[in-house]
């Protein structure tokens, strides 16, 4: 159980790393700021904040990356980054896009739930 909770704060953190490529680098491409309905100008107006946000994806999966492979205090490291992906999932399909909680929310709650299990199942035993 511990290994699968592992794998998936690695796949949540991965899904952070990408947001954070494509919002530091690759917001003006048209592919990218179109998905959000945004004109060419408006995309340069807010390319700075996009940016800023894919610092902010990076240092989330930064956290989760130590979480998953951190010795000690490693519950309390992967359920607190964990809790930020999922606020920040609900917030995003709330401002910007409800698929957000399919790509961000859905992952950091399954991968949350498999620590919490993966917890519970090291206590018992132990």
């Amino acid at each position: 159980m511990l290994t699968s909770a592992i794998i998936s704060i690695i796949l949540v953190a991965a899904i952070h790393i990408a947001i954070s490529i494509v919002e530091i680098f690759l917001w003006q491409n048209p592919s990218v700021y179109q998905r959000l309905d945004f004109t060419a100008e408006i995309a340069t107006k807010v390319a700075p904040i996009a940016q800023n946000a894919g610092l902010y994806n990076s240092f989330i999966a930064a956290g989760l990356i130590w979480g998953a492979f951190a010795k000690s205090n490693s519950l309390g490291i992967r359920i607190f980054f964990l809790v930020c992906v999922i606020i920040a999932g609900v917030f995003g399909a709330l401002t910007l896009r409800w698929t957000t909680l399919v790509l961000q929310t859905l992952p950091a709650f399954i991968a949350l739930t498999l620590v919490w299990l993966a917890h519970s199942q090291l206590k018992f035993q132990g």
